[in-house]
C-alpha cells in the first residue's frame, strides 16, 4: 500500500497532468466564443486526417485568401504555356481604380506576370489581381466564373468567387476546410511556384515591401496568405513542413492580426506533434482536366516577352473553362464540376507518389523539355510530377539544363533516352494531354 507521501506524489502529478491539458485545450478556442467569424481547421497532409476543427464548414467571407484561387490559375496558365514569367499585363484603367492595399500600377502601363505574382503574395495588391483577371479572362466576372469551376473541380463545394481580389461582396463566401483544400492544392499542382508563397519581400520601383504573412519566420512555415475586411476579420492559411511533418492550419475571423497569428502559433504547437511522421498516403488534390472551349477576346491582349518565347517553345494551350455564374446564396449550392474527357479521372485525380534520382544528360539520343523555370528544384518538381503522371516515362533519363537567357538563369526540365524523333514527339502528344508544354530536340 502507498503511504501518505506516496499518495501525494501521485496526486501531484495527476493535477499537473490534467493541468497540462487543459492549458493545451485552452490555447485552440477562440478568444471569444460567441465570436461569429471565428472558423478554424487544422489537417494532417500527408494523411488527410482532421487534427482539430471548430466551424469549419460554415459560410465565412474569404478577404484576400482569395488570391489565392488568382494565382493557382495564373499558375495554371504559366503551364499551360499562355503565359511565361516574363509577359508583360497591361494595367486597364478598371484594375488601377481599385481600392486599397494596391501596388499603384498605372492604367496604361504594364507588369510582368513574375511581378504580378510577388505582388499578390506579399502586399495582396488588389489592382494587380484585377490585371490578372482581365488579362487571362477577358474581365473580371468572367475569371471569378472561372474561379468558382476551379474550385468545384478541387472539391470546394462551398466556396463561391465574385472577384479575384477579396473586397467585400456579400455573395463570395467559403469555409475554413475549402481554403485548407485550397492551400494544399497549390502545393500538390504547383510545386515549382508554391515557393512564391515564402516570399518575405520584394522590390518595385526601388521601394521595398515586405510581406503581411508574419508567420513566415516561424520555423518549417512555407506560407502561404493572409487575408482582412471588415466583415471577414482576420484571416490566415498557414502551411509547415516540420520534423517530417507536414500541416496545413487556417484561421479565420480573427478580432486582430496579432490575435490571429498567436492562435495560429498556438493550433500548431499543439497539433503539429500529432501529425504522422511516416510515408504520405493521402492523394495529392489535383483538378481534373476538362474540355473547354476556344478562348474569350481578351481587353487587353496578353504581351509576351520574344526572347523568352523564343528560348522557351510551348504548344497551343487550352483556354479556361468558363460556365454560368453562380446566383447569389447565403451558403452557395455546388455546381457541378468541369466534365472530363471521355476514359479521363474524376474530379479529383490521384496521383500516386515515386521515388527517381535526376541522372546526367544523355550523351546522344532525343530529348523533351516540360519547362524552363529560375530555381532548379523547380524545374525538378515538374520532372517529378511528368514521372507520376505518365508511365511512358519511367525509363527515360530526367534531368536539368542550366541556360542563361538576358543575364537571367534559368533550369531546363529534360528528359532523355528516346530512340527516335517520333518517340519523343510521342511522349509530348501524351504530356500535352496532361496540361504540360513539351517539345522534341536533340
Amino acid at each position: 500500500m502507498l503511504g501518505r507521501r506516496g499518495l501525494l506524489k501521485r496526486l501531484s502529478r495527476s493535477i499537473a497532468a490534467l493541468a497540462i491539458a487543459f492549458s493545451a485545450a485552452l490555447t485552440v478556442q477562440p478568444a471569444r466564443a460567441a465570436d461569429a467569424n471565428y472558423a478554424s481547421i487544422v489537417i494532417d497532409a500527408k494523411t488527410g486526417e482532421v487534427l482539430y476543427s471548430r466551424n469549419a464548414d460554415a459560410p465565412r467571407y474569404p478577404a484576400s485568401l482569395t488570391k489565392m484561387m488568382t494565382l493557382y490559375l495564373l499558375f495554371e496558365d504559366l503551364e499551360r504555356g499562355r503565359v511565361t514569367l516574363r509577359t508583360r499585363l497591361d494595367v486597364s484603367a478598371n484594375a488601377a481604380a481599385q481600392a486599397p492595399t494596391k501596388l499603384g500600377v498605372p492604367a496604361g502601363s504594364t507588369i510582368r506576370v513574375e511581378d504580378a505574382i510577388l505582388a499578390l503574395v506579399t502586399k495582396s495588391a488588389n489592382d494587380v489581381a484585377v490585371v490578372i483577371a482581365e488579362n487571362l479572362a477577358g474581365s473580371v466576372s468572367a475569371f471569378a466564373t472561372r474561379m468558382t469551376t476551379t474550385a468545384r473541380a478541387l472539391g470546394m463545394t462551398r466556396t463561391t468567387f465574385q472577384n479575384p481580389h477579396g473586397l467585400p461582396n456579400s455573395n463570395q463566401v467559403t469555409t475554413a476546410r475549402d481554403m485548407a483544400t485550397l492551400g494544399r492544392a497549390l502545393q500538390d499542382r504547383f510545386p515549382q511556384y508554391y515557393g512564391y508563397f515564402s516570399t518575405q519581400s520584394f522590390t518595385w520601383n526601388g521601394v521595398r515591401i515586405n510581406n503581411h504573412n508574419n508567420l513566415l519566420g516561424l520555423e518549417g512555415v512555407d506560407g502561404i496568405k493572409t487575408g482582412y475586411t471588415n466583415a471577414s476579420g482576420y484571416n490566415l492559411v498557414t502551411s509547415i513542413h516540420r520534423d517530417n511533418r507536414y500541416v496545413v492550419a487556417v484561421v479565420m475571423g480573427g478580432d486582430t492580426a496579432a490575435w490571429r497569428d498567436q492562435h495560429m502559433r498556438d493550433l500548431l504547437n499543439t497539433y503539429l506533434p500529432r501529425a504522422s511522421t511516416g510515408a504520405r498516403t493521402a492523394p495529392l488534390v489535383i483538378a481534373a482536366a476538362a474540355t473547354v472551349p476556344p478562348p474569350l477576346p481578351r481587353v487587353n491582349p496578353i504581351r509576351t516577352d520574344p526572347i523568352m518565347t523564343a528560348a522557351i517553345p510551348v504548344p497551343n494551350a487550352a483556354a479556361p473553362v468558363m460556365v454560368a455564374a453562380a446566383g447569389p446564396v447565403a451558403v452557395p449550392a455546388p455546381i457541378p464540376a468541369p466534365a472530363a474527357p471521355a476514359g479521363g479521372p474524376d474530379a479529383i485525380a490521384v496521383l500516386a507518389q515515386g521515388d527517381f534520382e535526376f541522372g546526367p544528360p544523355p550523351a546522344t539520343g532525343w530529348r523533351i523539355q516540360i519547362g524552363a523555370f529560375p530555381l532548379e528544384n523547380s524545374a525538378q518538381a515538374v520532372l517529378a510530377r511528368a514521372m507520376q503522371v505518365e508511365s511512358m516515362l519511367a525509363d527515360k533519363v530526367p534531368y536539368t539544363e542550366t541556360v542563361v537567357v538576358n543575364g537571367a538563369t534559368h533550369y531546363r526540365a529534360r528528359f532523355g533516352g528516346f530512340a527516335s524523333s517520333d518517340a519523343a514527339q510521342a511522349a509530348c502528344a501524351r504530356l500535352m494531354t496532361q496540361d504540360f508544354a513539351c517539345y522534341p530536340t536533340q
